[in-house]
């Protein structure tokens, strides 16, 4: 199935701000333009910091997110190439076939399915921006979270942060 038909997890898209559904949309084409077979977390996190300014504001300033932007752009022609081929796995959710999500790693499968529930517990119907970045920094082992500390970003402290926007609603 082509990257730009790929649906979003089960249930997922009825649960998202139109703003973070087209996020979505921005990662699927951005797979099938890299010609990669999945979307994967970084493909998540690089559509996020394009077109969410909320996001962009969750940094410690400009040059830290051009600092992630350019090792995300960096990923067709350097570090990422050695992602080609392989799935994104960070271990977060258990692989197995029946939860096995066509054209999705598992680890953004989990991050679009926690999406939501940092959403609820800001008292929220719909998952935005900060809670799908919420959960891609809360899962240490997956490539957006390698593209934030290969970045310079504490990626601990930035979960902490938006965690803690989640309690205080």
């Amino acid at each position: 199935m082509p990257a730009d038909s790929v649906p979003a997890p089960a249930g997922i898209d009825a649960r998202l701000t139109p703003e973070l559904a087209a996020v979505v949309s921005g990662a699927r084409r951005r797979a099938l333009r890299d010609g990669d077979a999945q979307i994967d977390t970084a493909h998540l996190l690089h559509s996020l910091l394009e077109a969410d300014p909320e996001v962009r504001a969750a940094f410690a300033g400009g040059p830290q997110v051009a600092r992630v932007l350019g090792y995300l752009v960096q990923r067709s022609i350097g570090y990422g190439l050695r992602w080609q081929g392989t799935v994104e796995d960070s271990g977060a959710l258990p692989v197995v076939r029946d939860h096995a999500v066509t054209g999705w790693s598992p680890a953004a499968v989990t991050a679009m399915e926690r999406a939501p529930e940092h959403a609820a517990l800001r008292g929220e119907e719909r998952a935005g921006g900060l809670d799908l970045l919420a959960a891609l920094a809360c899962d240490g082992a997956c490539r957006a979270v390698e593209v934030l500390e290969r970045a310079g970003v504490d990626t601990r402290s930035l979960s902490g942060r938006l965690n803690h926007v989640s309690r205080q609603v």
